[in-house]
């Protein structure tokens, strides 16, 4: 497949190689088209599936099943520390 720039994503794409962020065009080419495809899957992406999922943590809310800030965090570091053991 060929594809053709324009002046300026030529000039774009090859600040970015000198800067080091791609290594070549080719790379540039892939990895910006497929980060578009993400945002246009995300984009199209209508969430149903996370309705329940939210249902289900409003109703953990209403049961007053919470946790502070400080007790999310101090399970977590209980946990990092049981995991260096």
């Amino acid at each position: 497949m060929t594809i053709s720039l324009t002046p300026e994503q030529q000039a774009w794409i090859s600040d970015r190689i000198e800067r080091g962020d791609f290594t070549s065009i080719e790379e540039a080419a892939r990895q910006l088209i497929d980060e578009r495809i993400v945002e246009r899957a995300i984009e199209e992406d209508d969430l149903a599936w996370a309705k329940p999922l939210v249902e289900e943590a409003l109703a953990d809310v209403g049961r007053g099943n919470v946790l502070t800030r400080e007790e999310h965090e101090a399970r977590v570091n209980a946990l990092i520390t049981s995991m260096k053991d």
